[in-house]
């Protein structure tokens, strides 16, 4: 049966963001842009974990790795801009080479900071033993004269105040909207983009379905508020499909109660869908 849905009016000014690109990976770092994207509502997969519990995979934190899909959405409306490779190279020198300085001048600082406490200890240790002060001073002066502070005991501070380590920071110019993100040549992309654009652009959430056995998850509404109603298949209207794989990802989508929706892009036309539920054999 033909799903009849409503489409919304997209926004035609979307906020600009800065994407940082890992390889071929969109990542968002900076707390604005992710609060643009959603707001813009596309969800995304947060990757990062929290500094003060890094060892747990429920509640993770920024980067934001954002779909092929959204990126492309994104770029379309002209409000993605990514940093040039080679300004991302001489930004990355500078990092390193600010790193070190500040390296140094900690390992310098915490030299003193530990020959100062060790002195201390050793004063109320002799304090205590009733010791003459001769005696005091001069193992002060032989403390100073062998003290050595190993690099492996180096306090390092870490930053939770911004995600990145100023990987993105606001005086940099790059947030160009004609920058190009990546062209999409392959057919499947180019279907699974027609699909995306046309269910956002209906008021839907989109994510990943990779462990559904389809293209995307949709929500009639935030991910964080709702459960996902539909998996979407995204199919060539002239591309065959095996019974068998029907069967399958029909009865998938009863099994966690949601409705399998094939997507057919037209060449020049409207997506149009197809809905399946599985009914048990008879």
């Amino acid at each position: 049966m033909e799903a009849e849905l409503r489409p919304q009016e997209e926004r035609s000014h979307a906020p600009v963001v800065g994407l940082s690109l890992c390889d071929s990976a969109p990542l968002l770092w900076r707390l604005q842009d992710l609060k643009a994207v959603r707001s813009e509502g596309l969800v995304g997969a947060l990757l990062g974990s929290l500094p003060r519990t890094p060892r747990q995979n429920v509640r993770l934190g920024r980067p934001l790795l954002l779909l092929p899909e959204e990126e492309r959405l994104l770029a379309e409306r002209r409000g993605a801009a990514a940093l040039p490779a080679r300004n991302q190279e001489v930004a990355g020198g500078e990092l390193q080479e600010h790193f070190a300085e500040e390296q140094q001048r900690s390992f310098e600082e915490q030299s003193v900071l530990a020959l100062e406490d060790r002195k201390s200890a050793l004063v109320r240790a002799m304090a205590s033993s009733s010791g003459s002060d001769e005696v005091l001073q001069r193992r002060l002066l032989d403390l100073e004269q062998n003290f050595s502070f190993p690099r492996s005991a180096l306090a390092v501070q870490l930053s939770t105040a911004r995600a990145g380590l100023s990987h993105c920071p606001e005086a940099r110019a790059f947030l160009e909207a004609d920058w190009p993100i990546r062209a999409q040549h392959c057919p499947r992309r180019e279907a699974r983009f027609q699909v995306f654009r046309d269910l956002r652009g209906r008021g839907f959430f989109l994510t990943s379905a990779g462990k559904f056995g389809g293209d995307f998850l949709v929500y009639p509404g935030d991910p964080l508020r709702f459960h996902a109603h539909f998996i979407a298949v995204c199919l060539a209207l002239d591309e065959s499909i095996c019974l068998l794989d029907v069967l399958c990802v029909a009865r998938l989508g009863s099994n966690v109660k949601k409705t399998v929706l094939l997507c057919s892009p037209a060449p020049d036309g409207p997506v149009r869908y197809t809905s399946l539920r599985w009914s048990g054999m008879v």
